[in-house]
């Protein structure tokens, strides 16, 4: 008799143990994030010079990356890249692209996803003249972004905004804008007051804003020869733009980053 309730009560206690690790198990699996994010950019976002950016630009990328994660459920997202654009385009008192942004946001329809704003701008800012408002000053450069991002956090309360370093170009870049070297060096400059907004958010929105990928520059300064399409400007061939290479490249960057800010969060 003693043997028999020995062995019950083992068996009990046995048995509410899987059950209860059993179930931490199941809830730890079934708990995903699911997330809607905007891109923000200019062509490169967009996929310039692909053949099928609808299939390789790289927001594409990030999202199909972000989509085998363990951790992440439904990824819905949009693709605001415009060519040419530059911060002064994405004001919200110019009424184009911010307008665009807002359309897109609102059209989620899975509203209790966490709302994600991913935004490179800064290589059509940097150019000696063509663009929009070009050249913008590096510190009219980091008002518009601040600008920007005060609007969006005023107008979708909970969202996260990563900003993602811009990338590097050729110093002979010559298209329809003018880039060359002093393009490229004011580009540089924007890195630092990029990280300096993002410390003044730390303390005015904690964990909303956030520096997202930082090594997508070195990556093409060195491997623009296989990841960046060789085009003809007026001082020769020049690399401005992601190949279908470089966009996975560069849509797996933002990916990681992405997953880096979640797990900061």
């Amino acid at each position: 008799m003693k043997n028999f309730k020995t062995n019950t009560s083992r068996f009990l206690l046995v048995t509410i143990a899987a059950l209860f690790c059993g179930g931490f198990t199941s809830s730890a699996q079934t708990v995903k994030q699911n997330l809607n994010i905007v891109f923000i950019g200019n062509s490169i976002t967009h996929g310039a010079n692909l053949d099928d950016p609808l299939d390789h630009a790289p927001p594409v990328i990030a999202a199909v990356y972000l989509r085998k994660q363990a951790n992440i459920g439904t990824v819905n997202y949009s693709n605001q890249g415009y060519s040419g654009f530059t911060t002064v385009d994405f004001l919200p008192s110019t009424g184009t692209a911010f307008k665009k942004v807002e359309v897109a946001t609102s059209a989620f329809e899975d509203k209790k996803a966490q709302l994600i704003f991913s935004i490179k701008l800064g290589t059509n800012d940097s150019a000696i003249e063509g663009p929009n408002g070009s050249p913008v000053a590096p510190g009219n450069y980091q008002q518009n972004l601040k600008t920007i991002v005060d609007n969006l956090l005023k107008e979708f309360p909970g969202c996260i905004i990563i900003f993602q370093h811009p990338i590097w170009y050729s110093p002979n870049t010559y298209n329809g804008a003018k880039y060359l070297q002093e393009g490229l060096s004011r580009l540089q400059s924007y890195i630092p007051l990029i990280d300096q907004l993002v410390a003044d958010y730390a303390q005015t929105h904690p964990k909303q804003v956030f520096v997202g990928d930082t090594d997508a520059f070195g990556y093409f300064k060195k491997n623009y020869l296989t990841d960046l399409t060789p085009e003809e400007g007026h001082q020769g061939t020049f690399y401005l733009h992601p190949n279908k290479k470089g966009a996975a490249a560069l849509g797996t960057f933002w990916a990681k980053a992405i997953l880096k800010v979640l797990k900061q969060r």
